[in-house]
Parts: structure tokens; sequence; C-alpha cells
């Protein structure tokens, strides 16, 4: 944020920018974890595209880090939401085609009750690689952080470089659910656990964008939530400790937190949800984007890209 306010002060005087900031803003972007939720990172990504906005580099947990993985990938935020109907169960589906989809979706989760955790996570990288077909951060076209947790030390592991997948995997590996991933000598979790929205490990940025999607959980009948509900709001509720603490000492330039309520965190059928629930917090981004990008209009096809 600093050198954009220096760009305009000079502006203002009249000053010359040197050479070196005549180019745009730098925006990084934090994508947070929050499971089904995550799919709200969606229509953030195709604003960003239909802005002409591509960011310096992404941070991601969790969720976010798969969403993170397959627009640095070179993936449209259109190209994401497809690959999503393609795979989840839709509502509006047949009885005949929802028992093809949980057939599918089963063999997609690889579910393992026997081993330390529910599903294996597998399945769920071939079918990324078969999207993304990079499996190496160096090949990214945009530079990507992933934040997990070691198991043992409760502490931060930020992976940056080396095999793709294996990061990814790791940071949406939550106890419980996703297998725990070996990486070298570590035993690497879900980074939900330590930074659920990884806005501090973005360097080298002008301007840093995070986005919440731990949503709001409500209660509807009164009644007490049962056993899986608990363990994982329970979760929820360590995520969102830890990102208000955070907002605290460290708050990002641009915050962004879409009304998602009462939506679990394996509910991805529910999509088209998820979506709606994200509009008020894009028009929201569009119009702090707009203060930050006044001569560039925000749906011109023919606007050149404003991120180098």
């Amino acid at each position: 944020m600093r050198n954009y306010l220096t760009n305009r002060i000079r502006s203002l005087f009249g000053w010359k920018t040197p050479d070196r900031e005549e180019k745009s803003i730098r925006l990084g972007l934090a994508l947070g974890g929050g499971g089904a939720r995550g799919l709200a990172h969606i229509p953030i990504l195709e604003l960003l595209d239909e802005m002409k906005i591509r960011p310096c580099c992404i941070a991601g947990t969790s969720i976010g880090a798969v969403m993170g993985a397959l627009y640095a990938s070179g993936l449209s935020g259109s190209e994401i939401r497809s690959l999503v109907r393609d795979t989840i169960i839709r509502k509006d589906d047949s009885a005949v085609e929802i028992l093809k989809d949980i057939k599918r979706f089963v063999k997609f989760l690889d579910i393992d009750f026997l081993g330390p955790g529910i599903f294996k996570g597998d399945s769920i990288m071939k079918y990324l690689y078969d999207a993304i077909k990079i499996d190496n951060f160096d090949n990214l076209d945009i530079p990507l952080k992933v934040v997990t947790t070691d198991f043992w030390t409760s502490s931060q592991v930020v992976i940056s470089s080396g095999k793709l997948l294996q990061g990814v995997k790791a940071s949406m590996g939550l106890p419980g659910l996703f297998t725990p991933v070996k990486y070298g000598d570590q035993i690497l979790i879900d980074g939900g656990g330590v930074n659920p929205i990884p806005w501090d490990v973005l360097e080298d940025c002008d301007v840093i964008v995070a986005v919440d999607v731990l949503g709001y959980a409500e209660s509807i009948s009164g009644s007490p939530p049962n056993a899986v509900k608990a363990v994982l709001n329970m979760f929820d509720i360590m995520q969102k400790s830890i990102v208000e603490a955070r907002k605290k000492s460290d708050r990002p330039d641009i915050y962004i937190k879409p009304e998602i309520r009462n939506i679990g965190i394996l509910e991805f059928n529910r999509a088209e949800e998820i979506y709606a629930c994200a509009e008020t917090a894009c028009s929201e981004l569009r119009k702090k984007l707009m203060e930050l990008y006044p001569e560039t209009p925000a749906s011109s096809e023919h606007s050149k890209s404003l991120i180098v």
C-alpha cells in the first residue's frame, strides 16, 4: 500500500514517478480455508478476470490452496467454475443422476475408514493434476505459497517450491477427514490450524486482498449439534479466533468476507448458494479495486492488464 500512496502524492504535486514505479500496483491475493465455502473464491477470481487484474502472487490455505493452485496454473475463474460444476452433485439433478454422481463422488474422495483419515485424497490430487497439468511450483504462471501445519510441532510450514500437489494435499489435510501428508521428515496437516487466511506470508506487494470464507454458523432448531458437526464447527471456531487475533495486529489492506451462513464444510452440492452468497462481497471488492484503479473501467473488454 505504501508504494500506491507514494504514487498518488507524486501525482497530486505533479512530480515525476521513477521508471520503476510507473508499473501498476502489485496485488497479492490470500485465499482462506473453509471447505465447501471456499467455492466463494471462484466469483472473486472471476471478478479479477473481468477487471483484468492479475495478482503478482497468491497464498492459500486448505481449499484456498486448491483454488490458488488452479488459478495460478493459468485457469480462469470461469474455467474453475466449470470444473466444479462437472464434479459436484447439483440440486436439480434427477434421482438417477444423483446416484451416478454419488458413486463417482465416493470414488473421488477415496474413502478409507480404517486409515488415519476418512479420505485419502489421492483421487482428488489426480483430478487436480489432470486439470492443472503442472506438478511443480516453479512452473506456475503466478507464484503460489501454500500454508500447512506441522502436526508434531504445531508450527506453520509454508511451501512454495517442489511438488505442487503434495503441498496442496498437505494444506487441505483436515485432521480426522483427510490423511496427513508426510513431507520430508515432517507430518503436515491443514494449514487452518495455524493460519486460516495467510495474508501475512505474501511479500513484495503494494496491496493485499484477503478473502475469508469461514462463514457464519447459526442455530436454526435450537438443538445441540451432532458429534460430527460439533467437531467440524469447533475447528471453524478455532480458525475464526486466529483470524480475529491476526486482524488486530496486522490487518490486510482489503479484507473481504462473503455472507456464507449455515453451509457445512463438505456441502459442495450447495455451490450455487455459495456463489450467490459471494455477490455482495464481489460488489464490495469491485468498489475498493476501482478506488485503486480509477482510470480503468471495471468491465472494459479492452482494458489492459493492471498488475505486472
